[in-house]
C-alpha cells in the first residue's frame, strides 16, 4: 500500500477526533480526581499521569484504525461475525455507562453554579429549571442540526481551550515547584501494601487509590473506543490511517496537559494545608482556592469546571446513543434519526437522575457511585471487544495494524480488568 503524501497543513486539518475525546474525559470527575491526588500526595504522582497518558494515547490510534480498518460501524462488524445479540448487548451496555455519567455531569454543572452564584448557591428553583433548560436546548440544537460532527469539533476545540486559559491562569498564580514537579516524574511508591483495598478497624485502607483511580481517570476505555466512530465521522478513509497516532497524540497530549495542570496547582495550593476529604466536589476545588489566590482565581477555577462539565455533556451523551443505535442495527452514523433520539435519551436519562436528586434532597455522591458500580462489567467487555475487532482488522489487512496495537490491547483488557476488581471491593467494604 503506498502511504499518503500529507502536508503539514494536511496534518493540521486531519486534528480533531481526539480532541473531542479529550474533551468527554476530562469531565467533572477528572477535574476532581487530579486535584484532591494533587492535594493528597503533592507531585509524586506526575509519573502516573504520564503513564496513563502514553497509553491512552496508544489505545485511542488503536480504535482510530479499527474504525478504517473495516467497510463497516464497529457494532455491524460485531453483529456479522459474533451475532446481533452480542453487538445488542455491547451497545446497551456502553449506554447505561454513558447514562450514569450523565447524571454526575448534570450534577457538576449544579455545583459549578453553586460556586459562582453570589452568597455560594442558587435557589433550587433556579438550579432545576437551567437544568432542565440546558438539556432541552440540547436535545432542540441535536435534532436541528444538519450536520452534527463539525460543530461539536469545533465546540468541543473552544471549550478545551477555555479549560486551558482557566488552569493555566491558576497554575501560574499556583508558582508549583519545578524540582517537585521533575522528581514527580520518577516512578515511585510512599507505601506499600495490599493492592486491592481493605478494611482494619472499620477503616477503608488503600495505600493505592491514588495511582489507580488517577489512571482510570486518565485512561478512558470508553472515550478511546468512540475514536473509531469519529475518524468515519470526519471523513478519514483507509488512506489516512497515518493521521491517527498524531492525531491521538494531540488529543490526548491536551488531556494529560490539561490534568497535569489541575494536579500541579492542587499540590502547590493544597498539599499539606487542606484535607483532601474535604473536596467532595469540583466546585469545592474553587471555593478553597478563594483564600489564597482571591476570588477571581475561584471564578477562572470555576469556569473551568463549568467548560469541562459541558464539553463533556453532549459528546457523552452521543457516545451512548450513536454506539446504542449502531448495536440495535440502525444506521450508525451520527446524522441518523436512530443516533439522534437515542442520544436525546441519553441527555434526558442523565437529567431525569440529576433533578430527582436534587428535587429529594438525596446523598448525591452515593447515587453516583452506585450508578458507576452497577456498569462495572462494562468496561472489560468494551475492551475485549477491542481487542476482538484488533486481531479481526489484523488478519483483514486493510490497514496495518501492527503487533504493538495488538499488545496494546491486551494491556487495554488486563488493566480495565483490574480497575474494575478494585472499584468493586471498594463498593462491597
Amino acid at each position: 500500500m503506498n502511504e499518503p503524501n500529507i502536508t503539514k497543513r494536511g496534518w493540521l486539518s486531519s486534528i480533531g477526533p481526539a480532541i473531542i475525546v479529550a474533551a468527554v474525559v476530562l469531565g467533572p470527575g477528572s477535574i476532581l480526581t487530579s486535584s484532591k491526588v494533587g492535594a493528597q500526595e503533592g507531585y509524586s504522582m506526575l509519573w502516573v499521569l504520564v503513564l496513563a497518558g502514553v497509553l491512552m494515547t496508544a489505545t485511542v490510534a488503536l480504535a482510530g484504525r479499527l474504525g478504517l480498518a473495516f467497510t463497516q460501524t464497529p457494532c455491524r462488524e460485531l453483529a456479522d461475525r459474533l451475532g446481533r445479540p452480542v453487538a445488542a448487548a455491547l451497545g446497551i451496555i456502553v449506554f447505561l455507562i454513558i447514562a450514569s455519567f450523565q447524571a454526575s455531569n448534570n450534577l457538576a454543572v449544579l455545583t459549578a453554579m453553586d460556586s459562582l452564584s453570589p452568597g455560594g448557591g442558587a435557589s433550587r428553583l433556579i438550579r432545576i429549571s437551567v437544568l432542565a433548560g440546558l438539556n432541552l436546548v440540547l436535545v432542540v440544537i441535536l435534532f436541528g442540526l444538519r450536520g452534527i460532527y463539525r460543530p461539536v469539533e469545533k465546540a468541543m476545540m473552544a471549550m478545551v481551550m477555555v479549560m486551558v486559559l482557566g488552569f493555566l491562569a491558576n497554575l501560574i498564580v499556583a508558582k508549583p515547584s519545578l524540582g517537585a514537579a521533575l522528581d514527580g516524574l520518577v516512578p515511585g511508591f510512599k507505601e506499600s501494601g495490599r493492592f486491592f483495598p481493605t478494611k482494619v478497624d472499620g477503616v477503608l485502607v488503600d495505600p493505592w487509590w491514588p495511582i489507580a483511580t488517577l489512571f482510570a481517570t486518565t485512561f478512558s476505555v470508553v472515550g478511546a473506543f468512540y475514536q473509531a466512530y469519529l475518524v468515519r465521522e470526519k471523513g478519514w478513509t483507509v488512506a489516512d490511517h497515518r493521521r491517527g497516532l498524531i492525531d491521538a497524540g494531540v488529543g490526548i497530549g491536551v488531556l494529560a496537559g490539561l490534568t497535569a495542570m489541575i494536579m500541579l496547582t492542587a499540590a502547590s495550593a493544597f498539599h499539606g494545608k487542606v484535607d483532601p476529604d474535604s473536596l467532595k466536589s469540583a466546585a469545592d476545588v474553587a471555593v478553597q482556592l478563594e483564600p489564597t489566590f482571591g476570588a477571581a482565581a475561584k471564578v477562572i477555577f470555576s469556569l473551568g469546571i463549568l467548560a469541562g462539565a459541558l464539553s463533556s455533556f453532549l459528546v457523552n451523551a452521543m457516545i451512548g446513543g450513536h454506539v446504542l443505535a449502531d448495536g440495535l442495527g440502525k444506521r450508525g452514523t451520527l446524522n441518523s434519526l436512530m443516533t439522534r433520539s437515542c442520544t436525546a435519551a441519553a441527555l434526558l436519562a442523565g437529567a431525569g437522575f440529576a433533578l430527582w436528586a436534587e428535587s429529594t434532597g438525596g446523598d448525591l455522591v452515593r447515587l453516583i457511585v452506585i450508578a458507576h458500580g452497577m456498569t462495572l462489567l462494562g468496561i472489560p467487555a468494551l475492551a475485549a471487544a477491542m481487542l476482538y475487532l484488533a486481531v479481526q482488522a489484523r488478519k483483514e489487512r486493510r490497514v496495518p495494524v501492527p503487533a504493538w496495537m495488538i499488545g496494546v490491547a491486551v494491556i487495554t483488557f488486563l488493566i480495565s480488568l483490574v480497575l474494575v476488581v478494585r472499584t468493586a471491593a471498594r463498593l462491597l467494604l
